[in-house]
Formats: structure tokens, C-alpha cells, sequence
């Protein structure tokens, strides 16, 4: 069997980065993903910079393993392939603002009555009600809203900042990944599909509520999240670069005291327990940089290791690939794309060991398989061609 998700599909009407990075998951888990485009661009994400081959890098990225058909869905025989393609699908999934699915004609109702046992999902900015249900919504936005910016900054007197990756769009797509699994494994279960709602607010809350929502857990307790982050990042300098090191147990902290040569450490009132550490936080970073420049990286991590304390190299992105753990772990690999060409990417971060996936397989040309995706949906040669006068159906790589 190639992959957990073997003989499951899912109809991918998702684009930027959210959608797609979720079925991505998916087909890398051995899904087979038509990803529906509209022709003539396709996904805005075709379009951005780092591009080789005419594919960019964000499309490469997130798109892999899956299948491509551009279809107008503006017109209703573009409208009546999908539903054609959705006869014989497992999950749909959506990531248009709220209310755009359905002025399309092609809402919950429509489709469950083709394919009553399919599990439909909707992938939003901000949610489905509410006063931002119909704002636009990108990664900035939702970092602002639910409060991430706040933690990033380090606390609410602070200038808020943001985390220089799209997190919200990446953890919402993982989030949408796991919650498809579950309403598949819930329809083996049950016989019955259900509709899946993500928003990219409900995604970010839900993840920083297990560590930054401290001060919001206790009803009835007036306890502002305000200098609760250090201003000192667990980044430290040492003689030559830059190493982390990060200490949480008396065990640990004992270790770093001893590592660096500074037993007073351990009787200082200060630093005497956990809570007071933390209290603390500042004063016992302060007094961790000063040491760490003493002597280079290479050094430390040596001493450091030695003594049990966590510790590890900051990396640039170029020695990331090239570090003898990120080999070990077989983390990234490279395929070879008919039109980008050589490529490095991660494989998928989830191993199975009763049901190993297939190899990578490159992202699709705009429309590449629309031809073979409808021949297998029933349409003759035909129909097809003439779905493709008529620029209904573009043709592979148009």
C-alpha cells in the first residue's frame, strides 16, 4: 500500500499556501489530490519570485505529489466536471472567503447530493460570522489579531512584532490535515461525512493557548500577560557565533552552572528554584550571555554537551541542509522536475512503517492532467476536446 491515505480522494479547489499545504499532506500520505485551477493563471502562487522552469519555489513547495485540471467554473459545464469529479471523491476542500463557495453553486448541498458521504472543508481567514467574516485576510493580520504579534514582541507594553515565517497559514494547513484525518477515520466509523471548518484565527489561538495563555486561564483573575517574556531571546553570543542553550530542570540548571564554571549560581536566592528562575528570567540570561562570550561556539557546545545541558548551533538555511543530523534524519531530499529541474526539498516530516509512502512526486503544469482526469471521470475524447475549444478545460501546461 503506498501511503496511510492509499485509495482516498480529495478534490483540492484550495490555493496560496493554507489549502494546499494540507493536501499536500494528504498526497504525501498516499492520497491522490486533483488540485482544480483557474485557467488561464492558475494558483496566485505560480506567479511568485525564486522561479526556475517556469515554476516558482512556493508552488513546488506546496503543491507536490498532486494532480492539475484548470477549469472555468464560471461557466456551468466547467461547473458540471467538478460535480463529475466529486462523484467519486472522499473530501473537498475550500479555502474561498465565506459565502464565495456558494454564489459559485457549488456549496455544502450541491455536492453532498452528487457524493452524500463527503467530507466537505472550508478553510477561512477569520471564521464564518463575525465582524471580519468578510474582511481580506492574510498571514500579517492574523498574527495581529490573535495575539501572536503580542507574544512575539515579548509583552503588551512592547512593540509588537512578527514571526518571520508564515506561521498562521502553515499551522492552519496542518491543523486542516489532521482534522480531514479524523473525519475520514470518523466516516469509516459511522458511514457519514461532515463538514470541516478551519479558520486561521481559530488554528493560531488554539495553538498559543497551550504556553503564552497563561495569564487568560484563570477566570476571575485580572493577571495582564505583561512581562512575562524575557527581552533576552534563548540566543546567545559566543566569541565567534551564535548557540542556544536552554535549561528548564534543577538537574539542567545545576549542569550550566557547573559548564561554565560559575557554582555561585547555584546559591543565589535568585535562581533557587524553577518559579524563581523565571521570575527571574532576565538577570539569569544577563548573566549566561556575559559568560558565553568568553569562549567560541565550538568550545561551548562541547563543554556544554559534555555536562547534559541542552544546547545546540544557530544555523543559517545553507548549513541546515548540510548539518550531519539533518543527514541522519534523511530530512531532505532530491527528485528531479521535467521543467524546474533538480530540487531540494524536505520529505514529509511523518514516517509509517506498515505503510511507507511513494516517492516524491513533482508538482503539476497548470492543466496537466486535466485530460486524463475527466477521460477517467467518464467525458469521451470528444467531450473533452470540446470543453477545450470552448476554453472551458485548458490544455496541459496553458
Amino acid at each position: 500500500m503506498a501511503g496511510p491515505l492509499h485509495g482516498f480522494r480529495v478534490i483540492d479547489l484550495t490555493s496560496m499556501v493554507s489549502g494546499p499545504l494540507a493536501t499536500m499532506m494528504l498526497a504525501d500520505q498516499g492520497a491522490e489530490v486533483i488540485k482544480v485551477e483557474r485557467p488561464p493563471a492558475g494558483d496566485y502562487t505560480r506567479l511568485a519570485s525564486k522561479r526556475r522552469g517556469g515554476f516558482s519555489a512556493s508552488f513546488l513547495n506546496n503543491n507536490r505529489s498532486k494532480r492539475s485540471i484548470a477549469l472555468d467554473l464560471k461557466d456551468e459545464r466547467g461547473r458540471a466536471a467538478l460535480l463529475r469529479l466529486v462523484e467519486n471523491a472522499d473530501v473537498f476542500v475550500q479555502n474561498f472567503r465565506p459565502g464565495v463557495i456558494e454564489r459559485m453553486g457549488l456549496g455544502e448541498e450541491v455536492l453532498r447530493a452528487v457524493s452524500p458521504r463527503l467530507v466537505y472543508v472550508s478553510i477561512s481567514g477569520f471564521g464564518e460570522a463575525g465582524p471580519y467574516v468578510g474582511k481580506p485576510v492574510y498571514d500579517p493580520l492574523v498574527q495581529a489579531l490573535s495575539g501572536l504579534a503580542s507574544v512575539q514582541g515579548g509583552g503588551d507594553r512592547l512593540r509588537p512584532r512578527l514571526v518571520r515565517t508564515i506561521l498562521p497559514d502553515k499551522l492552519t494547513g496542518l491543523t486542516a490535515a489532521q482534522a480531514i484525518a479524523a473525519a475520514l477515520l470518523a466516516r469509516e466509523r459511522t458511514g457519514e461525512g461532515q463538514h470541516v471548518r478551519v479558520s486561521m484565527l481559530d488554528a493560531v489561538v488554539a495553538f498559543l493557548w497551550g504556553s503564552d495563555m497563561g495569564s487568560q486561564t484563570f477566570v476571575g483573575d485580572d493577571a495582564p500577560q505583561t512581562d512575562t517574556a524575557s527581552f533576552i531571546d534563548l540566543i546567545y553570543e559566543t566569541r565567534d557565533r551564535y548557540i542556544s542553550v536552554a535549561v528548564q530542570t534543577d538537574r539542567e540548571w545545576e549542569a550550566l552552572a557547573r559548564a561554565v564554571e560559575r557554582p555561585q549560581w547555584l546559591t543565589d536566592p535568585r535562581f533557587r528554584t524553577p518559579a524563581l528562575r523565571q521570575d527571574n528570567i532576565d538577570d539569569r540570561l544577563a548573566l549566561t550571555q556575559d559568560v558565553l562570550r568568553e569562549r567560541s561556539a565550538a568550545e561551548w557546545l562541547q563543554r556544554l554537551e559534555a555536562a547534559g545541558v541542552p544546547c545546540a548551533p544557530v544555523l543559517t538555511r545553507n548549513e541546515v541542509i548540510e548539518h550531519p543530523q539533518v543527514h541522519a534524519n534523511a530530512l531532505v531530499v532530491e527528485t528531479d522536475h521535467p521543467d524546474a529541474g533538480r530540487l531540494r526539498q524536505s520529505r514529509p516530516a511523518a514516517r509509517f512503517s506498515a505503510s511507507p509512502t511513494e516517492p516524491i512526486r513533482p508538482a503539476p503544469a497548470l492543466g496537466a492532467d486535466g485530460a486524463a482526469v475527466l477521460a477517467e471521470a467518464g467525458y469521451t475524447r470528444e467531450d473533452i476536446a470540446a470543453l477545450e475549444a470552448a476554453g472551458v478545460l485548458a490544455r496541459a501546461g496553458q
